[in-house]
Order: C-alpha cells, then sequence, then structure tokens
C-alpha cells in the first residue's frame, strides 16, 4: 500500500497553552518593571518578550512529514537549528523504538538508526499521534501497542484553565500598574 504523504503539526491545544502561558508569565513584566522604577528598560523587557516568543513560536512549529520512504522532523526556514534539530531517517534504518523515563516519571520513545545507531526523539506531541504511530508500525514492523502521547489532554486542559485564570489577574496587575 502506498502512503501518501503525510504532515503532523504540534497539538493546537498545546500551542494554545504554551504560548498563552509564555503570554500571561512575560507580558506583566514591563508594566511592573515600570511601576517599581527597575534600572532595566522597559524596552529591553520587551525586546526579550518579543526573542522569547519567536523561540517559542519556531519550537511549537515542528512538523513531522511521513512519506513511503522517510520519517522527517522539520522547523521553519527561520529558526536556527541550534534550538531544535531538525533530521530524517528512512523506515529500512530504523531498527528498534527504545523506551526512556523523563526526569518528570514520564515515558519518551526513540528511534534507534540501524547504521548510525543515534537515537530520535518519537514526537509525541503531534495531533493524530495514534495515526502517526499506526504508520510507524506499519513501515517498520515495531510492535508499538503499548505507546502512548507523553500527556493527555486533560492535563493541558487544567492548565489552559489556570493560565486563563493566570491572564485574568495579569490583566488586574496591570490595570493597577497603570493607574499608579
Amino acid at each position: 500500500m502506498s502512503l501518501t504523504p503525510s504532515i503532523f503539526r504540534i497539538s493546537p491545544l498545546i500551542r494554545i497553552t504554551l504560548v498563552s502561558l509564555y503570554l500571561a508569565l512575560t507580558i506583566p513584566l514591563p508594566f511592573l518593571a515600570q511601576v517599581t522604577q527597575t534600572s532595566i528598560s522597559t524596552s529591553i523587557f520587551w525586546g526579550a518578550i518579543i526573542l522569547g516568543f519567536l523561540v517559542l513560536w519556531g519550537a511549537l512549529s515542528e512538523k513531522v512529514i511521513v512519506d513511503e520512504d522517510n520519517i522527517k522532523v522539520t522547523y521553519p526556514q527561520w529558526f536556527p537549528s541550534f534550538f531544535r534539530q531538525r533530521w530524517e531517517l528512512s523506515w529500512t534504518e530504523i531498527k528498534d523504538l527504545k523506551l526512556r523515563t523523563t526526569g518528570q516519571g514520564g515515558l519518551v520513545y526513540y528511534f534507534i538508526s540501524d547504521k548510525t545507531e543515534q537515537a530520535y526523539l518519537l514526537p509525541m506531541r503531534v495531533a493524530g499521534f495514534a495515526r502517526l504511530v499506526n504508520i510507524v508500525t506499519e513501515k517498520t514492523g515495531i510492535d508499538t501497542t503499548d505507546i502512548r502521547p507523553l500527556s493527555q489532554p486533560w492535563m493541558y486542559f487544567i492548565l489552559l484553565g489556570l493560565t486563563l485564570l493566570l491572564l485574568f489577574v495579569d490583566s488586574w496587575t496591570i490595570l493597577t500598574a497603570l493607574n499608579q
């Protein structure tokens, strides 16, 4: 069976949650710096916030592209490779999927290359993860029945809810700072 190229992107729920959290944590800083009359210029804060946002947006713009011959992880051209590495593996190069635990107790999987013995992280936060795993099974013959996404959607819904609450508090903080 021929596989038409498929593109998997980071889940919109994850993107929205992480971007919102970033904005909630950083946007009040220039206003608070102005009110407290810190020695750091507010324009430096705004510049750093914009730069950080671009790095976050680039990292969240990861694309996993699968076709008949390869699996490939890419990022936008403008995103420097020293932040996140692009990689490509032929299906025939993949020897195994190795399980590793994260520092927080989660489970991640790495493709092991038959040629180089290098490990390549299986992208686990993409929309359509189950379909991606089915393609991996079909193309490599590796048993993937135990592979689950790194985090469940309910975790991101809770984080998004708390982030929205934080944004509400941020709005109050900014309004208070501006009225002083």
